[in-house]
């Protein structure tokens, strides 16, 4: 029986895009799902446990601040799912951090944050049982969940978000390959893609309750479903939800500056990389030992000014060494 219990507003009648996702959701039906209890996949969770009960996944580092687990613990107690919450440390970080560069061969510092997190759950969906996996990968780029839009005018919201759309790629799915299961993305389906895509980017980012906030047209679809501390929680990003955000810190810690130094200029000088960080440069010896040193594979590419790697054409930040802007 479901708990979340639909209620119509006369106000909004969104039930289309409610429809729609509906839709997606119950052609890509998986035995797992990675919930952050954000909207993304807490809408995701709403929609599967009509047909199926899914596994979900949330995962923490281990003593650091990690909101993802109570917003988790809420959906999944409320839709009655298995819910695995897994905390890892220190000691599993090193070679999840090894894996994560293999794979997305990158030394950015915010997408091995990120990436970690959603490997390990990958990883702890795979351990049981799970061979399909949803995940909410590709509603913030579709209806603008990012703070950096939120400032724009109608006419820049809407170049952004085909800017974004043309440059989108979802770690995810590189990850689970690796590790031998698979993921199912419903946001990108191609006929709720499309729906998103061609939905007035007005309805996307708007202001409500006193602030501004993306992905508004689905709050409001959602909002006399779920929760309101899950429809209106304001977006995080995936390391601030699991915690990792404190592995600059962690990092600053291992490393003494006089090392950081030395090596900065020795990496600047032989490699003719920029490294910005003793984060950086700790992902960046991983790298540089496991795929090389960076360099340009196409003379007539667009490449970055920091690392020298080819850099696809309209983006602004660098997939190899997060260097931004470009």
């Amino acid at each position: 029986m479901p708990v979340f219990k639909a209620v119509e507003s006369p106000a909004f009648n969104y039930g289309a895009i409610v429809q729609a996702l509906e839709e997606s959701v119950r052609h890509n039906l998986t035995d797992g799902l990675l919930l952050s209890g954000g909207l993304d996949t807490a809408m995701l969770a709403y929609l599967t446990s009509k047909w199926v009960k899914p596994g979900c996944v949330t995962v923490a580092l281990r003593g650091a601040p990690a909101p993802d687990v109570d917003y988790a613990k809420l959906v999944a107690s409320r839709l009655e799912l298995r819910h695995y919450v897994y905390y890892f440390g220190d000691e599993e970080l090193d070679e999840n951090i090894r894996a994560v560069i293999r794979i997305m061969k990158s030394f950015d510092p915010m997408e091995i944050r990120n990436d970690v997190a959603i490997y390990v759950a990958l990883k702890v969906g795979r351990e049981q049982g799970m061979s399909t996996i949803m995940t909410g990968d590709g509603c913030d780029e579709l209806f603008g969940g990012y703070s950096f839009l939120f400032g724009l005018t109608k006419e820049q919201l809407d170049i952004a978000l085909k800017k974004l759309w043309a440059n989108m790629r979802f770690s995810s799915i590189y990850l689970a390959k690796d590790l031998g299961v698979e993921v199912r993305l419903p946001y990108l389906a191609p006929q709720f893609k499309a729906l998103a895509t061609d939905l007035d980017v007005g309805l996307k980012v708007k202001s409500e309750r006193g602030q501004v906030w993306g992905k508004w047209v689905l709050r409001k679809a959602f909002e006399n479903i779920m929760p309101p501390e899950i429809v209106w929680r304001v977006k995080v990003p995936i390391e601030v939800g699991s915690g990792t955000t404190i592995l600059p810190p962690l990092f600053d810690s291992r490393i003494s500056d006089l090392e950081f130094s030395q090596k900065k200029m020795r990496y600047l000088n032989e490699d003719r990389v920029v490294i910005r960080s003793k984060e950086h440069l700790f992902y960046y010896e991983i790298y540089r030992s496991m795929i090389g040193v960076p360099y340009m594979g196409a003379s007539n590419a667009k490449t970055c000014p920091d690392c020298g790697s080819n850099v696809e054409q309209g983006a602004s930040f660098c997939r190899t060494c997060g260097a931004y802007p470009i």
